[in-house]
């Protein structure tokens, strides 16, 4: 499943344009909104230098909800609602923190699907195709890539 975020002044060309990229490289272009029940709109941040449970004192010190911290070799993330974007980045200015590997708003896939490899490389060319395209922001999916 793939969720598209496009950004346009002509709705019919970036459509036309979409439909395309999915239709040369054997996809199928749903309906505005009809995968995003099996996406999770989340705020994630990911840092280095802290532990989660540095991390965790202190958003709870700051009085910050968050989903989930992880810790992945030297890497804290910290996933939350969108809403608490801007709470969480203040949580961490507040404690100096300023620098992360990632700050961002996205789309989290709830499962996780593999591909055999030929389909892989079709998909990968597939996701190449629409990223290439000028009003496309951002491109979601399900598909683990493997990196």
């Amino acid at each position: 499943m793939v969720i598209v975020d496009a950004l346009t002044n002509n709705v019919n060309r970036t459509a036309s344009e979409v439909r395309a990229a999915f239709g040369k490289n054997g996809g199928n272009m749903g309906v505005s909104g009809s995968v995003a029940y099996m996406f999770d709109a989340t705020a994630v941040f990911a840092l280095e230098g802290k532990t989660a449970d540095d991390v965790l004192e202190l958003l709870m010190e700051a009085d910050v909800e968050v989903r989930d911290i992880m810790e992945e070799e030297e890497t804290v993330i910290v996933y939350a609602e969108p809403d608490q974007f801007h709470a969480v980045q203040e949580a961490f200015k507040s404690a100096g923190i300023t620098e992360f590997s990632v700050a961002e708003l996205t789309m989290l896939a709830q499962n996780d699907v593999t591909l055999d490899p030929d389909a892989q490389a079709q998909f990968e060319k597939m996701i190449d195709a629409l990223e290439d395209l000028e009003d496309v922001q951002q491109v979601y999916h399900n598909v683990d890539l493997g990196e």
